[in-house]
């Protein structure tokens, strides 16, 4: 056999590992096919040590554009693999030049991942356990970096993109690639195994809101009443837990606001794709290396006052940030949005509370409530089914307070007793409670088209 026909008999193999378990596929691969792959991995790493001799500083040169760059590496390649005196056809060779460039200047085995539009997180445990994360269903990648350094390499690249460091006295960092895909990564010794790194990826077009009617996630009466609920500037949390797409409903419901009114967006890690044309994006920043500089999203939220915002979308409350938000919301900025972690309508009451505490100030646990209850009008409750599909379970109305309690009424709610179908997938939908909320005597005021009798119980889809 060819030295190309076993190249090839390799890359086939590795298509194969990237659909099932390494160590599965190892042990069903003949000792030869190991062979090669060995031989493989040792013309890449001399290919890449030698081109790092002779581009040498010119990697980090700040002058270079990232074309210009990759065009100088396919050079070098070109010419490294010549003298390698490797028998390759010529799509073998651009094949193995493509490789090589990833582990140089890409993400190594990740950028495979990454330009598969089916994975939507990629979860590295260590340099040699990569899961991802498909239809909403985790599986191990059978991907690997061939070390711990090499990983490391990958990591510093994506956070020096963003003006960010990773070390061993700031072992960890949020930032973002090119594409708006959120990067959380954390190095020893916080970690034991090896370093760690999660990519949250997130599609080139942002979802519409006619893509989460299709997926099932929200039906068109939930859609109708999201969107005269905006328009009608009320102030809406969108709220689940981790990885069921809140950021994706705040971009949805973001696009409801009309093109005409001005929207600060305020973030940690720049997520949004607002598609309106008078946006003014804010994202914060942690201090630097002498522990100075930082610039945390309270300071954002209440610097966005000053800046005559017809809207104010905060990505997540996380902190002491929520005071500020509360009292934007009561001061005038009707229409915000915004998002926190809770398992439903109840919790994320309970959750907005316990980070209006976070802000050092010492309220009486009542004038926080009344707080929340003036400030937010509804709540959008999201959560990622043992299925793997996402579902808002909840869109309910804050009411007030009655007594020492912050009154909420679901106007929606989802079907579970509909049960599973033959697929597994949950057959239910979101539905009426019979009960008309209070806010839509606002849709009416203001002239905003709604049918009101979505809200009727006996309304089936």
């Amino acid at each position: 056999m060819s030295l190309g026909d076993r190249l090839a008999t390799v890359r086939s193999r590795q298509e194969l590992e990237a659909a099932s378990a390494m160590s599965a596929a190892r042990a069903m691969a003949p000792p030869e096919s190991l062979a090669v792959t060995d031989a493989l991995s040792g013309v890449k790493a001399r290919a890449i040590e030698e081109l790092f001799s002779r581009i040498g500083t010119r990697i980090n040169d700040s002058t270079v554009t990232e074309e210009q760059l990759h065009d100088l590496v396919r050079e070098e390649l070109a010419d490294i693999i010549e003298n390698e005196q490797l028998l390759l056809t010529t799509e073998e060779r651009a094949r193995l030049i493509q490789d090589i460039e990833d582990d140089a200047l890409g993400l190594g085995p990740l950028q495979r991942v990454l330009d598969d539009p089916t994975v939507t997180e990629i979860m590295v445990n260590c340099h040699d356990q990569i899961y991802v994360e498909r239809d909403g269903k985790i599986t191990l990648s059978g991907l690997k970096f061939t070390s711990e350094h090499h990983l490391r390499r990958a990591i510093e690249r994506i956070v020096s993109r963003v003006g960010r460091r990773i070390d061993e006295s700031s072992p960890m960092v949020d930032a973002r690639l090119s594409d708006g895909s959120r990067v959380n990564a954390v190095v020893p010794p916080l970690v034991v195994k090896g370093s760690s790194l999660t990519i949250r990826k997130f599609a080139a077009t942002p979802l519409t809101v006619d893509n989460l009617i299709d997926f099932g996630t929200m039906t068109p009466q939930i859609a109708e009443l999201l969107r005269a609920a905006v328009e009608a500037r009320l102030n809406i949390l969108v709220s689940g837990g981790t990885g069921t797409g809140k950021t994706t409903m705040l971009n949805v419901l973001s696009s409801f606001i009309p093109s005409d009114e001005r929207i600060v967006t305020i973030e940690d890690a720049m997520e949004l794709k607002l598609q309106q044309e008078h946006v003014v994006p804010m994202e914060a920043r942690p201090r630097n290396i002498e522990g100075s500089g930082e610039v945390t999203i309270r300071d954002l939220v209440r610097n966005s006052l000053r800046m005559r915002p017809d809207r104010i979308v905060v990505g997540e409350c996380r902190s002491g940030e929520a005071l500020d938000m509360l009292q934007a919301m009561n001061t005038g900025h009707d229409g915000s949005l915004s998002t926190l972690h809770a398992n439903s309508p109840r919790d994320a009451i309970a959750r907005l509370e316990t980070l209006v505490l976070m802000a050092g100030m010492d309220l009486p646990l009542r004038a926080i409530r009344e707080q929340v209850a003036s400030a937010i009008d509804l709540i959008v409750q999201i959560q990622r089914l043992r299925d793997g599909t996402r579902r808002i379970t909840h869109v309910t109305e804050v009411i007030g307070m009655e007594g020492e309690v912050v009154v909420l009424q679901d106007a929606f709610v989802f079907n579970f007793a509909a049960g599973i179908d033959e697929h597994g997938r949950f057959r239910g939908v979101q539905e009426p409670t019979g009960v008309r909320p209070r806010f839509s005597d606002r849709f009416e005021e203001l002239g905003i088209q709604f049918e009101m009798g979505t809200f009727d119980a006996a309304w089936r889809r």
